[in-house]
C-alpha cells in the first residue's frame, strides 16, 4: 500500500507500508465424570515493513547507484544460471545477454521503437493469438478470453500490479484484434 509520496525539486521519495498478521486460536474442552476443563492456546504472528525509495527528478543513476545496479544484475544473472535458465534472449534477429544489459539499453528495449515496446510486443501477441485461432475471426471472443486470462495470471504473479507498459500493450492488442475482426466482417 502506498502511504506517502513527497516531491520537491531535488528528489522524490515513495514510501510503501505493509502490515501482515495471523491469529490462530485453539480451544479444547475435556470433560470427566465430575468436572469440565477448558483450555485455550493462542498464537499471534505480526509483521510490518516500510520501504522508502528515493530517486532524483531526472531518474539518472549516480556512480554508486550504477555499481549497485551492476551488482544486482550479476546476482540475478547468477541465480538464473544456477537454475539452468539461459541469460540470453532472442530479440528479433539478434540476441541479448541479460548479464551485460545497461540501464540505457534496457530503456531502449522497452521504448517506443524497442523490441519489448508496446507496438512490437502487441504485434507479436496479436500474430500469435490469430495464429492459434487459425486466422478465424469468428473466434474473436475466445481469443480475447485467452488474452484476458493470461493478463490476469500475469497480474496475479506480480502481486496484482503491473507496470503501465503492460496495460498499454494489453490495450494495443485488444485494439488490433477489434480492427482485425471489423476488417474481416467488412470483407465478408
Amino acid at each position: 500500500m502506498v502511504s506517502n509520496i513527497s516531491n520537491n525539486q531535488t528528489h522524490s521519495t515513495l514510501l510503501a507500508h505493509q502490515s501482515t498478521s495471523v491469529d490462530v486460536s485453539r480451544i479444547s474442552t475435556v470433560q470427566s465424570a465430575d468436572s469440565q476443563t477448558t483450555s485455550s492456546d493462542t498464537i499471534s504472528l505480526r509483521s510490518e515493513s516500510t520501504l522508502a525509495v528515493t530517486y532524483t527528478g531526472s531518474m539518472q543513476l549516480s556512480a554508486s547507484d550504477e555499481s549497485k545496479y551492476g551488482m544486482l544484475r550479476s546476482l540475478v544473472a547468477n541465480l538464473l544460471q544456477e537454475q539452468g535458465i539461459n541469460t540470453k534472449i532472442a530479440v528479433g534477429e539478434s540476441e541479448i545477454d541479460l548479464t551485460a544489459v545497461t540501464p540505457e539499453e534496457a530503456q531502449d528495449l522497452i521504448g517506443e521503437n524497442g523490441y519489448f515496446g508496446v507496438e512490437q510486443t502487441s504485434d507479436r501477441i496479436f500474430q500469435f493469438a490469430v495464429g492459434v485461432a487459425g486466422g478465424d475471426p469468428s473466434r474473436i471472443d475466445a481469443i480475447k478470453e485467452g488474452i484476458d486470462k493470461g493478463f490476469a495470471e500475469a497480474k496475479k504473479a506480480f502481486g496484482d500490479w503491473l507496470p503501465d507498459i503492460s496495460y498499454d500493450t494489453y490495450d494495443a492488442v485488444m485494439k488490433k484484434l477489434d480492427d482485425w475482426a471489423a476488417e474481416s466482417k467488412a470483407v465478408a
